[in-house]
């Protein structure tokens, strides 16, 4: 009676599997490009494979992949179907395209074939028209595409050109064109698309349709005139000439040939900043829009004159004969000289100023050294109570402050300061992201420092991001240890994150590392600094897949770096030290963001690279920039 009940379960699954296409994962597979190699969407995979709902498939899994009985939730494209197009906003993604506009994968592809390269903000996506009318949240570009026989390669765009003004003869409704979208109509009307939708209840959820007669004033309102002027000239118009201010904003007409970088650089804004202030920019900047910009706080004005003083305030300790920061003084001004001589060469006018900023308890001394009204930038002081003492003196001019070396939360407050030093928070954020990625049940061991404080910021992250992991936070890397496979008896790998800056603590995990994986392989690891053993012993820790970070790295190989590097030798007859690479990057970064007027702040959204150091700066809510650049390696099996 067994034997007949295993085989008719036997055949009982053959039969079932012969209606199913299966897929066997192998190394590099995820869920999401499973389904996209077999054109369909996550969902459909998941409901096919409940087991890998949290998203979690192993090398080996069967997965079903079709079912002949199966009905796709989605409407098939035709090839007589309108199309129209939508403009992607941040944050969009394929997987959420597919789910608003209820659309398969293998549709969209077939309408977008290059859909992968073009899914950056801006960028357009070709759907359905009924679909964009019915689920979009906004009108689509070029509502009244046309198609030939091959829709997926021959799509003629209609052309954004004015369309006839079809009011009524009362003023207060409209006859919608076959080109008209809700931007145009709200345009053309002065309505914001939130009262469009008020005045005509129902048209959010049915559309726009060519003939539909729809309202555009309030019947009790007033008649008002909208007068709409769009500049098509070709100078750079001039910013203050196309800006009117309001009390938490000031607006601007864009002009010809503005491109969204070119506005964020020369109002020194954030594309979020923008785009929350813009909601309709998601669709494009188009030529006398009118753009809200966030009203920045009052910042340092040159007084005249088109040198630049700069001011270095370095703890030389001189006059106080302290000489405990010289020797990092001097190579930090060794590297300065260099970025000066280098600006000076470019054409910049430059007056520099070199103070010794002594130490903490005699600092107020030599900020008296300091010319309040003919100073343009200081570089310098390095300790964060000399920084927020130099803060408070020319807190009236608002110089701008670089801090070469401080990095604390209660210096965020000040707006006209820019932290070099990337916050720890920032690599450990980095980290996060790191092992989610790595991460298929494995053990996670957390090598922490005496304090802790950044081993448990990961840990509650981590616990947050990854659902039950197993974390071990111990005091040295002599404590990690390879897992056990429970079925097999034999030895697992494990995920190994070094938190403890010190260099023997390096060295210790680089040693462990190398250890553990000679006896399992598929060991993750990962480090938030950099140790000297992890370049001299490459191949050994790549077999741990070592991803490690650091805040500079030198490239050797570029010829930017050797150039540097080339000039610094012949200069000073020997390559430059830790300090000195900091000196140069640090006063190079800075010059080549100041112009003639001082206005450093408008070109912090620039990304720079200098010889090791990356800057990335960001405005924080309290008010100070703060460079979250940094530097990823990866050792790679």
């Amino acid at each position: 009676m067994i034997k007949k009940f295993f085989l008719l379960a036997g055949l009982t699954v053959f039969t079932s599997l012969s209606a199913q296409k299966t897929h066997t994962v192998i190394k590099g597979d995820t869920p999401y490009n499973i389904a996209k190699r077999y054109g369909m969407t996550v969902d459909d995979l998941v409901k096919l494979n409940p087991f890998a709902k949290d998203g979690k498939v192993a090398i080996g899994d069967v997965l079903v992949v079709s079912k002949s009985s199966a009905k796709p939730d989605t409407k098939t494209v035709s090839s007589t179907d309108k199309l129209g197009k939508i403009v992607l906003k941040p944050k969009q993604t394929i997987y959420g395209i597919t789910k608003q506009y209820q659309i398969s994968e293998a549709d969209l592809r077939k309408l977008n074939p290059d859909l992968d390269s073009h899914m950056k903000i801006g960028d357009e996506v070709i759907l359905p028209l009924a679909s964009i009318q019915k689920f979009g949240d906004a009108a689509p570009v070029a509502v009244a595409v046309e198609t030939e026989k091959t829709p997926e390669y021959d799509v003629v765009v209609a052309e954004n050109t004015p369309t006839s003004v079809a009011e009524t003869d009362d003023g207060n409704s409209y006859t919608v064109q076959p080109k008209d979208n809700y931007y145009k109509i709200t345009r053309k009307f002065n309505l914001t698309q939130k009262e469009l939708f008020a005045l005509n209840p129902g048209l959010e959820q049915k559309g726009l349709q060519p003939g539909d007669v729809i309202s555009i004033q309030n019947k009790n309102s007033e008649k008002t005139a909208v007068k709409q002027e769009i500049s098509t000239e070709t100078t750079t118009a001039d910013t203050t000439a196309n800006t009117t201010v309001a009390d938490d904003y000031v607006t601007y007409v864009v002009q010809q040939g503005d491109t969204v970088f070119g506005l964020l650089n020369r109002f020194g804004v954030t594309l979020d900043d923008l785009i929350r202030l813009n909601p309709n920019l998601s669709q494009g900047l188009k030529v006398g829009m009118v753009l809200k910009i966030k009203k920045l706080d009052d910042v340092y004005v040159k007084k005249s004159g088109d040198v630049l003083n700069v001011v270095l305030m370095l703890p030389f300790g001189f006059d106080t004969n302290d000489s405990k920061y010289r020797n990092l003084s001097l190579d930090f001004l060794a590297g300065a000289k260099l970025a000066i001589e280098r600006n000076a060469k470019s054409g910049k006018k430059l007056d520099i100023k070199v103070i010794d900023a002594g130490n903490e308890k005699s600092f107020k001394n030599s900020l008296t050294q300091i010319n309040q009204s003919n100073t343009d930038l200081i570089i310098g002081p390095f300790f964060k109570s000399s920084v927020l003492e130099a803060l408070d003196y020319v807190k009236a001019q608002k110089i701008p402050v670089v801090a070469p070396f401080a990095n604390s939360d209660d210096l965020l407050v000040h707006n006209n300061l820019i932290i070099i030093e990337t916050n720890e928070s920032v690599y450990v954020d980095r980290l996060v992201k790191e092992v989610k990625d790595a991460y298929s049940d494995q053990k996670i061991y957390i090598v922490a420092d005496a304090d802790q404080s950044l081993a448990k910021y990961m840990r509650t992250n981590l616990e947050k991001t990854l659902k039950n992991p197993n974390i071990i936070v111990v005091k040295s890397s002599a404590d990690i240890q390879p897992d056990k496979n429970m079925m097999t008896g034999q030895a697992a790998p494990v995920i190994a994150v070094l938190l403890n800056k010190d260099e023997a603590a390096g060295d210790a995990f680089a040693n462990r590392l190398m250890d553990i994986s000679k006896e399992v392989s598929g060991m993750k690891a990962f480090s938030m600094y950099y140790s000297p053993l992890f370049e001299k012993n490459v191949d050994e820790l790549s077999q741990s897949s070592l991803v490690y970070l650091m805040d500079r790295k030198i490239d050797t190989e570029g010829d930017f770096e050797k150039e540097i590097l080339a000039a610094y030798k012949a200069k000073y007859c020997k390559t430059p030290s830790k300090y000195a690479v900091i000196g140069f990057d640090v006063v190079n970064d800075m010059l080549s963001r100041e112009n003639k007027k001082g206005e450093i702040f408008k070109q912090m959204n620039k990304v720079q690279t200098q010889l090791a150091t990356k800057f990335e700066f960001e405005k924080t809510k309290a008010g100070a920039y703060v460079n979250k650049g940094y530097r990823v390696v990866r050792l790679l099996p």
